[in-house]
């Protein structure tokens, strides 16, 4: 009996212990079951709204998904991209803009766009609406230009950054062309409240917000309302696709498909919200690459690519101009080209024009001094007769002295020596007469001043039978030296002293005195020639160097033009002064300065009248 009453006790106790181990791990696998599922929100206009107005999504899936535990998380733009870089969230519930951003930076991808609903198709839902105060003056958006604009925030795409598209189609700058811009942040209520309050003269808020408070239209008004068909709100901007569902790259894609089906199965008329399948989103990314935000805002750095596409006509301008330059320059190359060949052609024509110009030069030279020769050439015969009819004598004294045998050594030798004598002078004055005719180019050498006066006396005197009394007065000390061409100075002097012989030969032995003077004056070397003749008029005196013009009756007019050439060739001057001490005329040779310099001692001869031949023994 004891045993049969224990067996039923043990069955009992098992029992009890077996259903309440069940108990205890019913819970248990309940909770293991369960999924987390996050769904992060923006919460435009507050957490209690968004509450309200996701409690839908929510209770979907807690049906559609038993084995999850989804939850939602309401945050701003902000809060959202720092809770997906924590791995926070599974899925995102966003506007259009900042979905953008986020598909960017973190690969979030959208799964399903929100069908609002009333006319608005998940396409065409979404725009935004700029609110003036009933009584303000502002009329249109280009009438913003210099206001204050309430805004949610820059990061606002329904609250902010459609009317930047628009004001940047207007070329209006959110930056520059406004007073201020007042940011009110979450919720967007309190662009309503600026407004009141007197901190803005308009406002942005999301399109249909407006019309959600039943006394709108007598206290503000639209403005730049636009028509848009079908669409049920007041709007001030171009109409985008609604928000969109984004699953997250962490999210399962299991989870992700689950989730599609189960809110594509939500229908207005149940659930209060419809979905629909992901809809274009480019036009948010046409928006965002023209205002250089979001993923495109590296077209805000000055690369070479974004500055051409942004200021093409400034750079073809510039590329323009760059062509213009280029074939300036190649065009002005061209001529410079054409202008150095004709310069180079010019140049030798020149040359070869100064060639012709020297020897023509030259040849009037060598004429000139032929002319002086020729007009001293009656002369000459006579001056040479003397030295020859001495050594005629001479020789024929010889002869007699020989017939009579009174020929002695000391006769020989003295007749012999005169001889020689009056042979050497007569070579001399042959030599210096050739040495002056001879045709040569011209060459300049240092030469001293007093050799050339003295050179020029000599030949002026073995060409006249009767030479006049010449004298040398020399100031410059013996060493020095001037570069010079020795036969054209030598002409510019015969030329003066054969002039002071004509204007002084008829008059009395006194008067036909010739003086020189040498002396440094002025910066410059002097060579002075003084006659005592008639003198010259004024008339005469001015066109004294003109070619062809003479004062006498068989001149050609050209010596003195000759010889002022060479002085200015020579960088000097030659000039006709009135002496002041008396009658007559004084011709001035002016070499340079920079052209004197010292040399090696110069032998100053003694010039006097000439020797007579003497009469033999």
């Amino acid at each position: 009996m004891r045993s049969t009453h224990r067996a039923p006790a043990a069955a009992v106790t098992l029992f009890c212990l077996s259903v309440l181990a069940l108990c205890l791990l019913l819970p248990v696998r309940a909770a293991a079951a369960e999924v987390a599922l996050r769904i992060g929100v923006l919460a435009f206009l507050g957490s209690e709204a968004a509450v309200k107005e996701w409690s839908p999504v929510l209770r979907r899936l807690e049906s559609a998904l038993p084995d999850h535990a989804p939850t939602l998380v309401q945050l701003d733009h902000d809060g959202l991209r720092e809770a997906i870089r924590r791995g926070e969230l599974e899925f995102i519930i966003t506007n259009p803009g900042h979905y953008i951003e986020l598909e960017a930076e973190f690969g979030a991808s959208r799964i399903l766009t929100l069908d609002a609903g009333g006319g608005r198709s998940p396409e065409r839902a979404l725009a935004a609406t700029v609110v003036v105060p009933a009584a303000s003056p502002l009329q249109s958006l280009a009438d913003l230009h210099g206001h204050r604009l309430a805004i949610v925030g820059r990061s606002g795409f329904g609250g902010f950054q459609l009317l930047w598209g628009e004001l940047d189609a207007l070329g209006l700058s959110p930056d520059k062309d406004f007073a201020a811009l007042h940011e009110v942040g979450f919720p967007m209520n309190g662009v309503i409240d600026a407004l009141d309050a007197g901190v803005a003269d308009a406002g942005v808020i999301r399109s249909c917000l407006l019309e959600s408070r039943p006394d709108w239209q007598a206290r503000f008004r639209v403005l730049s309302p636009r028509t848009e068909p079908g669409f049920p709100c007041a709007t001030s901007t171009r109409i985008y696709p609604d928000w969109p569902l984004a699953a997250l790259r962490h999210t399962p894609p299991e989870l992700s498909r689950a989730v599609a089906i189960a809110l594509l199965g939500m229908t207005r008329p149940d659930d209060g919200l419809a979905w629909a399948v992901p809809a274009d989103y480019q036009a948010v990314h046409e928006l965002f690459r023209r205002l250089e935000i979001g993923p495109y805002a590296y077209l805000r750095a000055p690369t070479l690519m974004a500055l051409a596409e942004r200021y093409w006509p400034w750079v073809g301008g510039f590329a323009l101009l760059i062509i213009g330059w280029i074939v300036y320059t190649v065009r002005v190359e061209h001529l410079v080209q054409a202008r150095t060949a004709a310069l180079r052609e010019a140049l030798a024509a020149r040359e070869a024009l100064e060639v012709r110009m020297r020897g023509a030069q030259e040849q009037a030279d060598h004429l000139s001094r032929l002319s002086v020769l020729g007009e001293l050439s009656g002369t000459l015969a006579h001056e040479l007769n003397q030295p020859l009819a001495a050594v005629t004598n001479y020789a024929n004294s010889l002869v007699r002295r020989a017939d009579h045998h009174r020929l002695t050594e000391a006769a020989v030798r003295e007749a012999a020596a005169e001889i020689a004598g009056q042979a050497e002078r007569a070579a001399g004055i042959l030599g210096r007469i050739r040495a002056f005719a001879r045709k040569r180019t011209a060459s300049r050498e240092p030469a001293s001043p007093h050799e050339l006066v003295e050179e020029a006396v000599a030949l002026f005197r073995g060409m006249l039978a009767q030479a006049p009394a010449v004298t040398v007065e020399d100031a410059l000390p013996p060493t020095a030296r001037v570069e010079v061409d020795r036969l054209q100075i030598q002409q510019v002097l015969l030329n003066l002293l054969k002039n002071a012989w004509d204007a002084s030969r008829t008059l009395p032995p006194a008067r036909q005195h010739i003086a020189i003077a040498i002396e440094h004056t002025g910066g410059s070397l002097q060579i002075r020639v003084r006659d005592h003749g008639c003198g010259l008029d004024e008339h005469a005196r001015s066109r004294l160097f003109e070619p062809f013009f003479t004062t006498k009756d068989d001149g050609l007019g050209l010596g003195l033009s000759i010889c002022r050439s060479i002085a200015e060739a020579h960088g000097g001057r030659l000039s006709a002064e009135t002496p002041a001490d008396g009658p007559g005329a004084l011709f001035v040779l002016s070499l340079p300065e920079d052209g004197l310099m010292d040399g090696a001692p110069a032998p100053h001869p003694d010039t006097t009248a000439p020797q007579p031949a003497r009469t033999p023994p």
